[in-house]
């Protein structure tokens, strides 16, 4: 038993119990493929979940459809709880790899792996948080919190439509549980460096290049030295990283190059490094006074910054997975994820609580199918606990 009542052995025997069926669904969702933006992959992927769920009592579903994109996915439990704060349960449908890829890569398990495009990031750990509300269900275990979870169709691609869904409810609960994939060793993610995302574009003057050169000003050569000046960021300001990953410009060897295009990544730990690394790429001016830059775009996720709301709720979870006899390690990662989202909202947020794997991402993206009964034991747990 926890401090909540709840015992975690029969939590855990529970999912063990079910690991198959779960294994099952798993295989079944990965076989839909729903890349950011397939309308077609979204809408099966939402249709198969929201299926599941209704087989769970008291269970409310709600497709928020999405214009040219797909379609979000909120369910709603124990809403009879005595504090109607929501514990949310946060993830996303979507996921990078392009149709096509599952025939590439088929699903196949190979002694405790399942490999899959998207197994990892993160479908498993959609039919997770299901079976995680199910469990609760089964056992009769009531939260003194009613659970949202909310699953976004447009998180790889900068939740562009998700990000309000995630803020209006994160502002109202007492805390988040973000289901992203747990890090390596099969660590929450206790922060989360921001992101932004800029295209800076170089408008030169074209001239011959063997003819007369000297009439032309290349934007080739401008955003090159740009680059470097950006690049040169890098290791200054604390947690601050910057990343000009496409360049794009010129139209033939023989010309001057008359236009040009950068797109740039920019990462950082805290806000007030977000606001420094802005306001120095903002203040960027031409080496060549004769090429005019144009610079778009700017902050796409705030920080998940590792506060003391953060801090609490880790150690809330480490202890309930030490008694399901394993450590819960913690980690601060690069990548951003929704639950950026909900931390800049003021709300209580672990992340990377999702099933241990590898390979985001990757072609070898997989899940360790022996992590699949203690993590939902612990979700369920740390649910009922909240």
């Amino acid at each position: 038993m926890n401090n909540s009542g709840v015992n975690i052995a029969v939590l855990r025997d529970y999912f063990l119990s079910r690991q198959d069926q779960i294994v099952v669904l798993i295989n079944a969702l990965v076989e839909i493929e729903s890349p950011s933006g397939d309308e077609a992959g979204s809408r099966d992927v939402v249709s198969l979940l929201a299926n599941q769920a209704e087989t769970i009592a008291g269970v409310k579903v709600e497709v928020v459809p999405v214009n040219n994109y797909g379609q979000h996915l909120r369910l709603s439990a124990f809403s009879e709880a005595a504090d109607p704060a929501p514990v949310l349960l946060l993830g996303h449908t979507d996921t990078v790899h392009a149709r096509g890829s599952i025939v590439e890569r088929p699903w196949r398990i190979e002694g405790n792996k399942a490999y899959g495009p998207g197994v990892f990031d993160m479908k498993a750990n959609c039919v997770l948080a299901l079976e995680v509300i199910r469990a609760l269900t089964q056992f009769g275990i009531q939260p003194k919190r009613s659970v949202v979870l909310l699953l976004t169709c447009d998180e790889e691609t900068g939740s562009a439509s998700g990000r309000a869904l995630v803020e209006a409810i994160a502002r109202q609960a007492s805390s988040v549980l973000v289901l992203e994939p747990s890090g390596s060793g099969g660590r929450a993610k206790t922060g989360r460096k921001g992101t932004g995302i800029y295209s800076l574009e170089a408008i030169g003057r074209a001239a011959h290049a063997g003819l007369e050169p000297e009439k032309g000003a290349s934007a080739v050569l401008e955003l090159a030295r740009q680059t470097e000046r950006l690049h040169a960021f890098n290791g200054k300001a604390g947690g601050v990283s910057v990343n000009v990953g496409v360049f794009r410009g010129g139209t033939l060897s023989n010309v001057v190059a008359a236009e040009a295009r950068a797109e740039i990544d920019v990462r950082f730990t805290t806000a007030a490094e977000s606001e420094l690394i802005e306001n120095e790429i903002f203040k960027l001016r031409s080496f060549d006074v004769r090429v005019q830059l144009k610079l778009t775009g700017g902050i796409n996720r705030p920080p998940l910054e590792r506060t003391e709301k953060v801090v609490k709720l880790y150690q809330q979870a480490k202890a309930i997975a030490g008694q399901l006899d394993f450590e819960l390690g913690e980690t601060q990662v690069g990548g951003a994820s929704d639950g950026n989202f909900a931390a800049a909202v003021g709300a209580a947020v672990l992340d990377g609580l999702g099933i241990a794997g590898d390979g985001a991402h990757a072609a070898h993206e997989h899940i360790i199918l022996d992590d699949i009964p203690r993590r939902g034991a612990l979700i369920a747990a740390l649910i009922a606990s909240l």
